[in-house]
């Protein structure tokens, strides 16, 4: 089991790892759409963007790809907002399409819209 640390990667904010990769495959945290000023983007469309980006960041700093991601999970703290979040779910895996959930919430910390967390292979 190795920890995957990378400066480019967001930072863990609690006692856990953002990445760790186990024989080949890569398990990542949860990421909230919390920019570096820890501000919040207004629109479930600019904070599931904000999620995928973050994913796409961790797995190229593991030297992995997006069209290695195998499964993500989606929290969605209002399920009538899934329409807008597979739009841009869509837009940014295009043609791949990774097994996933999606688990409607009630709420997500600091009173985010959306959390995804993702495995990936190397």
């Amino acid at each position: 089991m190795k920890i995957i640390d990378d400066p480019r990667m967001p930072v863990a904010n609690g006692h856990y790892s953002m990445c760790i990769e186990h024989n080949g495959t890569l398990y990542i945290a949860g990421q909230l759409p919390l920019l570096s000023d820890r501000s919040i983007p207004n629109s479930i469309e600019a904070q599931t963007s904000l999620v995928l980006q973050k994913l796409k960041t961790i797995v190229e700093a593991a030297n992995s790809s997006v069209d290695r991601i195998i499964q993500v999970r989606i929290y969605l703290s209002d399920i009538e907002m899934w329409d807008k979040v597979n739009v841009e779910y869509a837009k940014f895996f295009r043609a791949h399409k990774p097994v996933r959930v999606v688990v409607p919430t009630t709420q997500l910390h600091y009173g985010c819209l959306i959390e995804l967390e993702a495995i990936a292979a190397v």
